[in-house]
């Protein structure tokens, strides 16, 4: 009777141990998947903040002043139409888009509307970002939501009747905005298809560098050959015909430093794109986009 006492008593002690390490190993933190699932996201982050670059969000919601906040809104933009202000994009729960899903700002750059199904304004260029890929919303949404939220309330726009009415742009989208992601050309190569992608989705260099009709919408007969911007000055025609004078080298280092081949340096919009967003890709993605430029077929200036 002791002998099954002294054996159990040794079964119910290895029992028990068991049942302490197997606790042990439940409650112990698992290091690798989080560590990966980190790795991951901040991989999703760091691209992220390089299409953000890429797509020169910057610029447009960030104001003039000089001690404004990045992303915070406040950036006039003077069309035919009135002046439009970019909003605050700082994940603030009240002033930017902190209280936004992922679907919320997917839905914005593929269709234009915002989270209460109105329409935005063409002057946010969804009809260019429309084209984005998939997993690149993901990684600008991703790196957008890691910004320090900021306060600043984003300016009402200012605009003539009947133009500050939503509703009509539902009309402009069904003559202009064809939604979907960019599809690459099966004719072109890799590098002249990823050039495609920067220029027309997240670039949407098309967007000044395309001439508008009366209504705001595009002359896709005259994509990319410029023209006249709002302001009655000349926008740069990006076809072969522009580009005709200079040789790569040197288109290279405008797009890198704004300085042109006569010892020019571009300054107002071009400059401030040089400065935040082409001086900002890698150099492959470089070679790309003026490799797509110079595949375009040569269109003739538009007379201003």
């Amino acid at each position: 009777m002791n002998h099954f006492h002294q054996r159990f008593s040794r079964l119910c002690l290895i029992g028990l141990l068991a049942i302490l390490v197997l606790a042990a190993c439940d409650s112990a933190p698992d290091r690798s998947l989080p560590d990966a699932t980190s790795k991951a996201d901040a991989s999703v982050v760091a691209r992220g903040e390089y299409l953000v670059k890429a797509g020169g969000c910057l610029g447009c919601h960030t104001a003039s002043t000089k001690d404004a906040v990045p992303f915070a809104g406040g950036r006039a933009l003077k069309t035919p139409f009135g002046t439009f202000y970019g909003p605050n994009i700082t994940p603030h729960p009240q002033a930017g888009i902190g209280l936004w899903t992922e679907a919320n700002f997917e839905r914005a750059l593929r269709h234009g509307k915002r989270p209460d199904g109105s329409n935005y304004f063409p002057a946010f260029p969804y009809p260019s970002f429309t084209k984005i890929a998939d997993e690149d919303v993901r990684a600008l949404w991703a790196y957008l939501k890691t910004l320090p939220p900021s306060s600043q309330a984003s300016l009402a726009h200012d605009l003539y009747l009947p133009f500050r009415f939503r509703f009509p742009v539902s009309f402009w989208n069904w003559l202009f905005f064809m939604p979907g992601p960019l599809k690459p050309d099966s004719d072109a190569s890799a590098k002249v298809n990823r050039g495609a992608y920067l220029v027309h989705a997240l670039g949407h260099c098309g967007e000044c560098h395309t001439a508008r009709n009366f209504l705001g919408g595009p002359k896709h007969e005259r994509a990319l050959a410029g023209g006249k911007s709002p302001e009655n000055k000349r926008v740069a025609n990006l076809t072969i015909t522009g580009l005709k004078k200079w040789n790569d080298k040197e288109l290279q280092e405008f797009l890198l430093s704004g300085l042109a081949p006569d010892g020019d340096v571009t300054a107002e919009a071009m400059g401030e794109v040089v400065t935040n967003t082409t001086s900002k890709l890698t150099a492959s993605d470089l070679e790309a986009l003026i490799a797509y430029l110079r595949s375009l077929a040569p269109l003739p200036n538009e007379e201003i």
